[in-house]
């Protein structure tokens, strides 16, 4: 493993305890404790990225964040770095309205830059299907929480990869922490991968390491894995 500079950490799934979004608690302080040593924490994220900045500033982890699933990276209250076109997802909204109708529903939540975030309330087969035959540069992505319209240039990675060129740090020099599919991208950027044991098949057999625990209990589990493995053995040579 290269020298470690960042962490990047899913939220849902990974920092929460239980599907209602309760953060565990000891996985926040563990990653405060990771900010005060000099490290980079990155919240990376299907939420917006207000939530996940916000999360940063009351847990005192770095004040940047990556939400909608890579479509926007927030450094500031009111700076937002925008990598997608909402109006183009809005297309693709009213596309699927025309077509299946009712059972397709917006979702209430914390306004959105750059996706529209639905219910799970229709097949989503069907709903790329008729993305795709209407030639819409769009793709739905189940976060588990709910369906996401985002255009097909944004996923977890593009927005990490945005953010670590401005805090000026090498995907190299990241572990990524997550659960579900949306983190394989992050997970084939950085430079080493931790996968929950509630996460499917195809997210462990991607990642480095699976730790034997679940939500939020996991991310602790993470960390306290790289200080037996990596940190104290970096401290024997000198190093960070």
């Amino acid at each position: 493993m290269t020298t470690i500079r960042a962490f990047a950490i899913d939220i849902d799934g990974t920092m929460t305890e239980n599907g209602n979004g309760i953060i565990y608690l000891p996985a926040l302080q563990n990653l405060r404790y990771l900010e005060n040593l000099g490290f980079k924490v990155i919240y990376v994220t299907g939420r917006s990225s207000i939530e996940a900045f916000v999360l940063a500033i009351f847990g005192g982890t770095t004040k940047i964040s990556v939400g909608e699933n890579g479509g926007v990276i927030t450094t500031g209250p009111n700076d937002h770095i925008l990598l997608a076109s909402k109006d183009e997802c809005l297309k693709g909204l009213n596309i699927l309205n025309s077509v299946i109708g009712n059972s397709v529903r917006i979702k209430n939540v914390i306004n959105r830059m750059t996706e529209v975030v639905l219910e799970r309330s229709f097949d989503i087969k069907l709903g790329q299907k008729i993305l795709d035959d209407n030639n819409l540069d769009l793709y739905l992505n189940d976060s588990g929480y709910a369906y996401h319209i985002n255009q097909n240039c944004v996923n977890k990675g593009a927005g990490l990869s945005k953010a670590l060129e401005y805090l000026k740090i090498s995907p190299a020099n990241v572990v990524a922490i997550g659960d579900s599919e949306t983190d394989l991208s992050i997970f084939d950027l950085c430079g080493y991968s931790i996968a929950l044991s509630h996460s499917k098949k195809e997210v462990k057999d991607k990642a480095d390491y699976v730790v034997s625990s679940g939500p939020g209990q996991g991310v602790v589990e993470a960390i306290d894995y790289l200080s037996l493995n990596y940190f104290l053995e970096n401290k024997r040579n000198g190093n960070r």
